[in-house]
């Protein structure tokens, strides 16, 4: 065999594994992208699971979804305030709180005397709102609980007590103990007349959940942006850094000279 031929020889050999190693990793190519289309499948799979897991978790927890039922007395726009004290009382006061909220236990411990006080000698009108702002910032159901348990009170003719001891046993705003049925009734006891098979039905149904719900939606929508808001006359007195309740008292009782 001439030298000529066995070079061609040797060429077409280097030629044929050549072509070899490119279809090699020509299917390398091929199985990698398989491998990686099938697991970004996998992986959108799990992200659609993880929505309809997320979405029927949130479905769950809208448990608020029932109709609206406005405690007995409810009064104002589409029946949200809570009054207290004389409807003809000459003075009134807004009051949005959240039973969680340490601010507005501060607030009732500092004004109480003088609110009650004033509400008793026929001067001054409460329209109280619940909020579940502290429910929404910190997590938990207490916010909601009980202000729904305290729209119970008021179906009993008890809110203002019942308010009071709420306010008087508020757990630290870390602790959402309030989203016990069982404590908010317990509570109830220290109010004459209030723990009766109809309260503890109206707590442990949730009668005015979707009631409370809508509540702290017209707070947003009022553009008030955090619990106490006390209005006196449109004003925001507990953002006045000078207001005391002796100063409350007088703005009250001028009102009612005028």
């Amino acid at each position: 065999m001439s030298e000529k031929n066995r070079d061609g020889k040797r060429t077409a050999r280097e030629r044929l594994a050549v072509e070899r190693e490119k279809q090699k990793a020509t299917e390398k190519r091929r199985r990698t992208f398989i491998v990686g289309a099938s697991v970004v499948c996998v992986l959108a799979l799990a992200a659609v699971v993880g929505v309809l897991a997320a979405n029927s978790g949130q479905d769950k927890k809208s448990d608020t979804a029932g109709p609206v039922v406005s405690p007995s007395g409810a009064q104002g726009k589409d029946s949200l305030a809570i009054p207290v004290g004389k409807a003809g009382a000459k003075s009134a006061l807004t009051v949005w709180e959240d039973f969680r909220c340490p601010a507005c236990q501060s607030f009732e411990v500092t004004y109480r005397p003088t609110i009650h006080e004033l509400v008793d000698a026929g001067q001054l009108k409460v329209d109280y709102h619940l909020v579940t702002l502290i429910d929404g910032n910190m997590g938990g159901s207490g916010s909601r609980h009980a202000a729904n348990a305290a729209a119970c009170a008021q179906d009993a003719g008890k809110f203002s007590a019942y308010h009071d001891v709420l306010y008087d046993n508020q757990p630290k705003e870390t602790d959402d103990a309030f989203a016990g049925n069982a404590r908010l009734i317990e509570l109830a006891g220290k109010v004459d007349g209030l723990d009766t098979p109809a309260f503890q039905k109206c707590v442990n149904d949730g009668t005015h959940d979707s009631w409370v719900v809508k509540s702290n939606s017209a707070f947003g929508a009022g553009g008030f942006t955090g619990t106490p808001t006390v209005l006196l006359g449109g004003k925001n007195i507990y953002a006045d850094q000078s207001m005391t309740p002796a100063k409350l008292k007088q703005l009250v009782q001028a009102e009612n000279k005028s």
